[in-house]
């Protein structure tokens, strides 16, 4: 039986950890966990009592079903986020899914509204972050709030199968097994768009070579971790977690 006090925990924790690393701002964000084996999920609040994304504690973290309504009463002054459906879509779509997180790091952001793209410049610097490149990191076009089930689903239609996605003019979403890996998804993605932006400040950045790509592409794939039924990851995954949350305090 999933204790859900645990992933809670984690869920509330995903949050600290990705505002304390300016990765999101204000209240702006949430981080989801489905309820392995029901059409639920537990996510980040909104609403006059929440502390914002870096200050979220468990009990700022509600349970609704995949239809966006809450399942069990939540404390007074919080409610269910409005693009809840980013993660409700996802959790439908796509049953190897334990997590969806949904943030706002500028650096991303902005090669979606200048129209540049994220280039795989370095091979073993960061093989984790730069394997997004090799997979496809999509984008969808629209700036808007993801705020009903058919622009959830148009969402998920732009995102596949894929880890990541950008969102123009908006922010990003990610898609993992656990709650930690979704969340080191979206740290890596935004390392790589921070290693582009910063690249292009100095001269016209080249992508590393196809031959070189083809080697370092199975190297990001050996650090990922399995998670089955939204468990903690092991593995590669599990100590750059332990570096987050220690660097952090969360």
């Amino acid at each position: 039986m999933t204790d859900l006090a645990d992933l809670a925990s984690r869920v509330a924790q995903a949050c600290r950890v990705l505002g304390r690393l300016e990765l999101t701002h204000a209240a702006l964000g949430h981080v989801s966990a489905r309820i392995p084996g029901q059409n639920k999920l537990l996510i980040r609040a909104r609403g006059d009592a929440e502390a914002g994304v870096r200050y979220s504690s468990d009990d700022q973290v509600i349970e609704t079903d995949f239809d966006g309504k809450l399942t069990k009463q939540a404390a007074p002054g919080l409610s269910v986020p409005q693009e809840i459906f980013i993660h409700t879509e996802i959790y439908k779509a796509r049953p190897d899914v334990y997590s969806v997180i949904h943030i706002h790091p500028p650096t991303p952001m902005m090669f979606t509204i200048c129209h540049k793209p994220i280039l795989p410049l370095y091979g073993a610097f960061d093989p984790s972050s730069v394997r997004f490149c090799f997979e496809g990191i999509p984008t969808y076009e629209r700036s808007i709030l993801i705020n009903t089930p058919a622009r959830g689903a148009e969402l998920v239609k732009v995102m596949d199968n894929k880890k990541v996605c950008l969102m123009r003019g908006h922010g990003i979403t990610t898609a993992a097994a656990s709650v930690e890996q979704a969340a080191l998804y979206a740290i890596h993605l935004n390392h790589l768009a921070e290693i582009n932006y910063k690249a292009r400040l100095i001269g016209e950045p080249q992508p590393i070579s196809q031959e070189d790509q083809d080697e370092v592409r199975g190297y990001g794939a050996r650090l990922d971790s399995t998670p089955k039924n939204g468990e903690r990851p092991t593995g590669g995954d599990a100590t750059n977690w332990r570096y987050y949350c220690a660097l952090t305090g969360a």
